[in-house]
């Protein structure tokens, strides 16, 4: 017999229009280079819940959206994000299809002002200290249109010390294959919601996870993602993706009658 379970209550989520649930993954990309400003307004453009940002820190203690722990992919420049300046960071140019447009590294200031009252923000934080990003997230007033995906037990540590309210974002790991294994895992951390590879979840798992009121929203994004792997998703009982292809994803649902 497990011990403990069923004995937290995890913080909802913010308010969302939809009951199926899709988070631009780093912005809509497809057609802008992904964590800009750009893709962030497509995505709201294309009526997507969440936008994915990755949240890292400059030298100067700045915060802004960069997936990777350095510049090189994406910009026209070499180095670690903390090893810029903030004014050396916005020197800088995104890669982008459209060769004639220019693409900046956002900051977190600028994505809270563009996502205020428009899309929630699904803040997956890379590296930065919680307190300083919830300082700017109360200070855009955003505190009920985000959510944090941990990536660290010091990051799960900070934020419930910094935002106890705040929800708080795990992924299911790659072990947990039945609803035991995914009581335990839940009784020994506790998150608010789920993430993961959509194809680890099953209709008991998620069974389970909705009766704790815990919301499932995994990773569907690859290479080949489409109509066949959102059908298998739908299948599942899943009610939230996390995709490349937020357009596209949308259309889906509205022709199933899901949006």
């Amino acid at each position: 017999m497990l011990t403990g379970l069923g004995t937290y209550t995890p913080n909802p989520v913010p308010a969302a229009k939809h009951k199926f649930i899709v988070i631009a993954h780093r912005g809509d990309h497809v057609i802008y280079p992904e964590n800009s400003l750009e893709a962030y307004r497509e995505a709201i453009k294309n009526e997507a819940d969440y936008i994915e940002i990755d949240l890292r820190t400059t030298k100067d203690s700045q915060l802004v959206s960069m997936h990777d722990g350095t510049v090189n992919r994406m910009a026209n420049g070499k180095g670690t994000v903390s090893s810029f300046t903030l004014d050396e960071l916005k020197q800088l140019k995104l890669k982008g299809k459209d060769s004639t447009q220019t693409y900046r590294i956002p900051t977190f200031a600028e994505i809270l002002k563009l996502a205020k009252n428009k899309i929630n923000i699904y803040l997956d934080f890379k590296a930065a200290d919680p307190t300083a990003a919830y300082k700017m997230i109360k200070a855009y007033g955003m505190e009920k249109q985000v959510l944090v995906y941990i990536n660290s037990q010091a990051q799960f540590t900070g934020w419930l010390k910094e935002a106890p309210k705040m929800p708080l974002m795990l992924s299911l790991p790659d072990s947990v294959k039945s609803v035991s294994g995914m009581q335990k895992f839940l009784d020994a951390y506790q998150p608010d919601l789920l993430d993961g590879d959509y194809s680890q979840y099953t209709p008991a798992l998620l069974a389970y996870a909705a009766s704790m009121k815990l919301p499932v929203w995994p990773d569907i994004q690859s290479a080949g993602e489409g109509p066949a792997d959102w059908d298998k998703a739908l299948q599942k009982g899943l009610t939230g993706l996390q995709t490349d292809h937020p357009a596209a994803l949308v259309k889906y649902l509205k022709d199933k009658g899901l949006r």
